[in-house]
């Protein structure tokens, strides 16, 4: 039975066809149209009479709150929800904020697969069907060396596809530590169980030999396993199998090695003494029947998983159903082959965004925290304080977790606005600016900011102040 106050805002609760009355939504109908309006009003006026049918004593809600509720669902539907925010933040392969930036060329190049036909499974010299893995196969084989290539939509599918092949109904030995989740609880465990593969742990988490490995081998293991540990460390007493060690006790007993490198480095960081990342052609050269990592991490190009190794094995896996349905689209595809193309010309550093700011050099840093500092002080005024001061930077996406990249951080202190609200202003209203916030300072790394966003960060940071 319902209660005197329900039944009284039940009554004040207006029918749609009156709100659509209101001159409001007339101007509303006017800019857009009546059935997604109206569709809209209905829905809004539906889940109100759900709500005051479900509270003990609800309060009557006025007309200015209806429109107010229509219209931020209009904004909402309409207007671009996926949007370019400013990271300042000095994490260059942030996760959440879309990984890696594409350089000039890729985004050109997904432009035009975009607006025009293209021969995306067309061979234009035969005349005939062509296979839309043709157009960067060739590219990653002469990057990495390996006998074929292969790209899905993302390296866990990559996983997936490769378990579910070379794995179903059979073993497959991985050391303890490097049963991994990274994000999104993405847990090689777990993923071996839905590709039908059967997991065998050998080692503890800190240590695995050798001969952890070859006690494990029966006559149903189907793969040795090799995990890249993404953004997981052990440090201390640890010890594990090197890649070239696996490979040998794979040939030994007629067992395919495949290694899961997760961040697919294609370009050396460690001749600039960054980190201990191994590359892609490293991985090949050990012998690795089969690899695959991201595209979107440190490679620097869009989100895809690569695939590169035997040429019998990649060419079963092209083959299995499951290919297609893991497929890349055009667009991607357009901004991998790009983005490929830059390692082919020796011109990686200079044109991928992600290997700019990883290898950016403190007189680099340096300048552009001074310019930035120099256009915000007169801004700031009395009304806060700046300062520059030392910080760290990070690659990100779960991508060489150890290394802080020594970086200039613009750190700022409001006087008439406190640190919270500030940081909240500057992140929620367009256009969005992200930072961190450190010992009672809102940060900006300098790194991760383009000198076009430079003017746009000195406008929204004096409007908030």
């Amino acid at each position: 039975m319902l209660s005197i106050n329900q039944k009284e805002a039940l009554r004040n609760l207006p029918a749609v066809n009156t709100i659509l009355q209101l001159p409001e939504i007339k101007e509303l109908i006017t800019k857009s149209n009546f059935e997604l309006i109206s569709d809209i009003t209905a829905k809004i006026i539906d889940k109100e009479r759900e709500s005051i049918l479900t509270t003990e004593s609800p309060k009557n809600i006025s007309i200015s709150d209806i429109l107010d509720k229509i219209t931020n669902q209009y904004n909402k539907l309409t207007s671009a929800h996926l949007h370019p925010v400013i990271n300042g933040t000095g994490v260059i392969l942030h996760t959440n904020l879309g990984r890696a930036k594409l350089s000039k060329e890729a985004i050109l190049a997904v432009q035009n697969a975009a607006v025009n036909y293209s021969n995306l499974e067309y061979r234009i010299d035969e005349g005939k069907r062509g296979s839309r893995y043709e157009h960067v196969e060739e590219l990653l084989i002469q990057i990495t060396g390996a006998e074929a290539a292969l790209v899905v939509n993302n390296n866990a599918a990559a996983v997936f596809l490769i378990l579910r092949e070379m794995a179903k109904d059979k073993e497959v030995i991985v050391s303890r530590g490097q049963l991994v989740e990274i994000g999104g609880s993405f847990r090689v465990s777990e993923i071996m169980v839905q590709s039908g593969a059967h997991l065998v742990e050998v080692g503890t988490t800190n240590k695995t030999h050798r001969y952890d490995y070859e006690r494990a081998i029966t006559d149903r293991t189907g793969l040795l396993m090799k995990v890249h540990t993404s953004n997981f460390k052990t440090i201390g007493f640890t010890k594990e199998v090197c890649l070239k060690t696996l490979v040998e006790i794979g040939k030994e007993n007629n067992i395919p090695v495949y290694e899961d490198l997760g961040s697919g480095v294609l370009y050396d960081l460690k001749k600039h003494r960054i980190g201990e990342e191994p590359t892609v052609q490293e991985a090949v050269a050990a012998g690795a029947d089969i690899i695959s990592f991201s595209g979107d991490k440190l490679l620097g190009g869009p989100q895809s998983g690569i695939i590169v190794g035997k040429k019998q094995w990649i060419e079963r896996l092209k083959k299995n159903q499951l290919t297609r349905s893991l497929r890349i689209d055009k667009m991607t595809l357009a901004a991998l082959e790009a983005t490929l193309r830059h390692y082919v010309l020796d011109e990686a550093v200079e044109k991928i965004p992600t290997l700019q700011m990883i290898l950016m050099n403190q007189k680099t840093i340096e300048e552009r925290s001074q310019l930035l500092y120099q256009m915000l002080l007169p801004i700031v005024d009395k009304k806060a304080t700046i300062a520059i001061i030392d910080g760290y930077s990070e690659v990100g996406g779960g991508s060489l977790p150890d290394v802080k990249l020594p970086t200039k951080l613009i750190a700022i202190k409001p006087n008439n606005i406190s640190l919270h609200r500030f940081e909240q202003k500057l992140r929620t209203n367009p256009p969005n600016i992200i930072g961190r916030v450190n010992d009672e300072q809102f940060l900006l790394d300098v790194r991760t900011l383009g000198f076009e966003e430079f003017p746009i960060i000195q406008e929204k940071i004096n409007s908030v102040l």
